[in-house]
């Protein structure tokens, strides 16, 4: 029962919408903002939402009079996800409902066909679909949802300081998925152009640490340093270059979808120890 209940876990997107409610939280305390309930919990059900969309949408829609029961109870689930997720976007800023709509439009076109064949390396005509740029875009939507919506919504003025924050979040992103990238690389089509493809395992690894190399001393270029944030940098940077080196081609699912993705909590957790 266990096991069930940690693969439904993983496969219902939970961890990994956890993972993205953390960078968000961590951007609210960072900037000493108090929790915003509204947005946060938004961020962590339209997570669940729009990663069980675009990882089981084609499946669902195929296989739909003979869909398994795992298939079904994750449905259920996202759809009481999206209930919340409807509640709590009608208790947003006007102006963050704007700029999430926009997210949400990338969401879909990530996962829908909606452009000609010629731009895509496959049938499925989505922005998934296109070569080189799944790894940016996933990039690009987390350090948006992460660091501009949380202070978008609590109104905060954007500074240099944010600016480095967002180059930092999609800087770490790209660096975080590069297991996955590793991982998959026995999967994916050629034709994706993924990082690993273009340049080779050992050259990944080597960018990986570079990024998250980048990632900690981007830290120094802000306005305010604390003493405690370049420490939780440190030890963050430091566990993610190790998962990055010890990133293999058969390694488990585990190992990405909950060891790696599970960073940010770690991240959260020094960081709500540290502020106590």
């Amino acid at each position: 029962m266990l096991k069930k209940l940690f693969k439904f876990y993983l496969n219902a997107s939970i961890h990994v919408s956890l993972s993205v409610f953390s960078l968000a939280w961590i951007t609210l305390v960072k900037y000493g903002l108090p929790f915003d309930e509204n947005i946060l919990y938004f961020i962590l059900f339209a997570s669940v939402v729009g990663y069980n969309f675009v990882k089981y949408f084609g499946l669902a829609k195929l296989h739909r009079r003979s869909m398994a029961s795992w298939l079904r109870a994750i449905e259920l689930f996202s759809i009481l996800c999206f209930v919340f997720m409807c509640y709590f976007v009608f208790k947003l800023e006007l102006n963050t409902i704007f700029i999430i709509t926009g997210f949400g439009l990338v969401t879909f076109m990530y996962a829908i066909p909606f452009l000609p064949k010629r731009f895509f390396v496959d049938k499925h005509h989505n922005l998934r679909s296109i070569s080189g740029l799944k790894v940016y875009l996933i990039g690009l939507i987390w350090a948006g949802v992460t660091v501009l919506l949380p202070l978008i919504n609590e109104n905060y003025a954007f500074d240099e300081d944010v600016i480095l924050t967002f180059i930092q979040r999609f800087v770490f992103i790209i660096a975080l998925m590069l297991p996955f990238e590793l991982r998959d690389l026995k999967y994916d089509s050629l034709k994706l152009g993924t990082i690993p493809q273009k340049i080779g395992i050992n050259r990944t690894k080597i960018l990986g640490v570079l990024l998250v190399l980048v990632f900690f001393f981007l830290e120094f270029l802000k306005t305010h340093l604390i003493g405690h944030y370049i420490l939780i940098q440190f030890i963050i940077a430091f566990v993610l270059i190790l998962f990055i080196l010890f990133s293999r081609q058969d390694q488990s699912d585990v190992y990405t979808a909950f060891w790696v993705e599970g960073i940010p909590i770690v991240w959260l957790a020094l960081e709500l120890f540290f502020n106590v």
